[in-house]
């Protein structure tokens, strides 16, 4: 594995082990969801679903590309569209950008998470894990 700037370069079975964190990430989201009560600080779940969405991008592009991203999550979007190129839609492409742009107030913020806000984040993650799960096949 070799490093190209934010990129690494990976071996061809990578990409299961991203995938088995992707869902394991995922299951592990909802799970906190479920256990979780209105009023209750539902970030915790939250930054779950953003692992996530990193964890199915980068098997994507770690399957078709042989690469991840790494360190700066905000050009995970650009590797993604670079190894994908036109394949990937742009509704997916926004979908993981809202994932990115919400990782650091999830994570590092101080705002509480609302478990509304969370089921809608869950359910875009739904989407977007069932596009990478498509792709994938």
């Amino acid at each position: 594995m070799t490093r190209q700037g934010s990129r690494k370069s990976v071996t061809g079975d990578y990409w299961q082990g991203r995938l088995a964190a992707a869902r394991d990430y995922h299951r592990t989201a909802q799970d906190a969801l479920d256990l979780a009560s209105e009023g209750r600080n539902c970030a915790p779940a939250g930054s779950l679903a953003i692992l996530a969405a990193i964890a199915y991008a980068d098997a994507i592009t770690a399957k078709k590309g042989l690469v991840v991203n790494q360190q700066d999550h905000a050009l995970a979007p650009k590797l993604l569209r670079a190894v994908l190129g036109n394949t990937l839609p742009d509704e997916q492409e926004s979908r993981f950008k809202r994932f990115l742009g919400k990782k650091d107030e999830v994570q590092y913020g101080v705002r509480r998470f609302a478990y509304e806000d969370t089921m809608r984040f869950l359910a875009d993650l739904d989407q977007f894990a069932q596009w990478a799960e498509d792709t994938l096949r």
